[in-house]
């Protein structure tokens, strides 16, 4: 072997290491963690796997999209970790805790103090206000943020009085937002927030989410159809098929402001 062959092995390994040595750290520091899960549904004598041994870690504070087309799996991911459904096989363990063992009051504690959910379609009381509705999420966790602060936080400090119907789509989501937020919690999992919202406001909704996740060093998980999304991620991990089809970190994630689709 040259001497310059020689160097040139040596460079390689020294790289290999140090990508391991990543991987090791990236594995050490997961908040969450899914390790070969499987969701299967038994319809008859037919299994229907809508998970199929999904892996993927996610770092504290992280702002994570998960992307793939419609019947991917994405939303049984995201009832997985949030606790809403349970998988038939493998490991999900969130600030090192295995919910997999959870059993179902253990899980309805999980889902009640530790996740935050914002949907598509914004599952507001219709007989309460915006400040009410976020109140009455606050009264089933342990450490709630004041509400009132958080309705200012996301634009709402002048409708706190207002009912879902006099409020516009956009701010019936920034009270299902401000609703998850003031929870406090560990995780916020999104199922296509703006699925339900024009382009502008669907920008305004994704620019709050965000902010959030930088501001308050708070986990968000949004899930999505729209790949068009995935620059303002620091991770995005693309589904297909129940499966993760690949992932991919963004060092310099994009403000959403920027991106056009």
């Amino acid at each position: 072997m040259t001497c310059f062959g020689f160097i040139r092995r040596q460079k390689l390994i020294i790289q290999n290491n140090r990508k391991q040595e990543k991987i090791m750290a990236d594995m050490q520091n997961a908040y969450v963690k899914l390790d070969k899960v499987s969701k299967i549904y038994q319809m008859g004598e037919v299994e229907i796997k809508a998970v199929d041994e999904i892996s993927f870690e996610i770092s504290k504070g992280e702002f994570v999209v998960i992307v793939g087309p419609s019947g991917a799996g994405k939303t049984t991911v995201l009832n997985i970790l949030g606790g809403m459904d349970t998988a038939t096989k493998g490991t999900v363990l969130v600030d090192g805790k295995n919910i997999t063992d959870y059993n179902s009051r253990q899980l309805t504690a999980y889902r009640r103090d530790d996740i935050g959910f914002v949907f598509q379609f914004y599952n507001l009381v219709p007989n309460l206000t915006s400040l009410e509705n976020v109140e009455l999420a606050m009264q089933i966790c342990k450490n709630p943020l004041d509400a009132g602060e958080v309705l200012k936080e996301v634009g709402l400090e002048e409708r706190m009085g207002n009912f879902p119907a006099q409020l516009s789509g956009g701010e019936q989501q920034r009270v299902s937002i401000a609703r998850a937020l003031a929870k406090n919690p560990k995780l916020l999992l999104c199922d296509e927030p703006t699925g339900a919202l024009d382009y502008q406001t669907g920008k305004a909704i994704l620019k709050l989410l965000q902010d959030m996740c930088r501001q308050k060093g708070m986990t968000v998980i949004v899930i999505t159809h729209n790949s068009a999304l995935t620059p303002m991620a620091d991770r995005v991990i693309h589904i297909k098929n129940g499966t993760v089809s690949a992932m991919e970190m963004n060092e310099y994630p994009t403000p959403v402001e920027e991106i056009e689709w």
